[in-house]
């Protein structure tokens, strides 16, 4: 198969002229990008930058704010539309257990009734809360609760896994554990698509990334040229004030 042929069987995802408008707000202005299966992509950049826009754009949450002719298309070649899943920076937890936060997330994820209870035990072992079981989710640390919210995305085995700021809230051992997470997920095949404010972390885990400034994407590049530069402009200043 050529280069150009591998290239578009790769593409998971792909944003045609797409723009994004809250109101007479230009929260994400006109782009055109390409996922490809097995990326891992670090989106980047200030505060109202657009970033969690454009997470949210290419999990299909706004589709009903693409005008006409803007399309974003999802296909895995010939397996089809690939199974999404997303962890929010404060996921979302029912006044529940460990246990039945999980499996609702499995009944809800169209997991086959026989498989839930052995999907749901693996999970909680792979992110090292099988001893919480029992445990109401909302009365665990916040570490805790992004395992947790881990732990409901890897047991459904998305193809594609966004993750909006995953340790923003977290102390440094709790954030090298998810860190850990994703990236055991990434090896395992899955395609990331992360936001992130920490450029540590996304020199540690992406191997492209998307820097926004103004609802525009300035800068898209492979991890190491992105840091190593020459960067356009905005990118440059972006990164000259958030590194130390």
């Amino acid at each position: 198969m050529s280069a150009q042929g591998r290239a578009v069987s790769d593409a998971l995802i792909e944003l045609h002229d797409c723009a994004v408008r809250f109101g007479d707000t230009l929260a994400l202005a006109p782009l055109t990008l390409t996922l490809r299966r097995g990326e891992r992509v670090a989106l980047v950049g200030s505060n109202g930058s657009g970033k969690t826009t454009l997470l949210r754009l290419l999990h299909g949450q706004l589709e009903r704010q693409l005008s006409q002719g803007q399309r974003r298309v999802v296909s895995d070649g010939d397996r089809g539309v690939p199974a999404q899943a997303m962890v929010f920076q404060r996921p979302f937890l029912l006044r529940l257990s460990v246990w039945r936060n999980l499996m609702l997330a499995l009944w809800l994820g169209g997991v086959p009734r026989a498989e839930r209870a052995a999907r749901a035990r693996r999970a909680l072992q792979r992110v090292g809360l099988a001893e919480q079981i029992d445990r109401p989710a909302r009365a665990l640390s916040v570490g805790q609760q992004q395992r947790l919210a881990l732990a409901r995305a890897w047991a459904v085995r998305p193809q594609l896994l966004f993750l909006d700021e995953p340790t923003a809230s977290l102390d440094p051992a709790a954030r090298r554990e998810v860190e850990a997470l994703i990236h055991e997920f990434a090896d395992e095949g899955m395609t990331l698509v992360m936001s992130t404010h920490n450029l540590g972390q996304a020199r540690r885990l992406a191997g492209r990334v998307l820097c926004l400034e103004g609802g525009h994407v300035v800068a898209d590049l492979p991890t190491d040229r992105f840091f190593a530069g020459p960067l356009p402009e905005a990118a440059a200043h972006f990164l000259q004030e958030e590194l130390p």
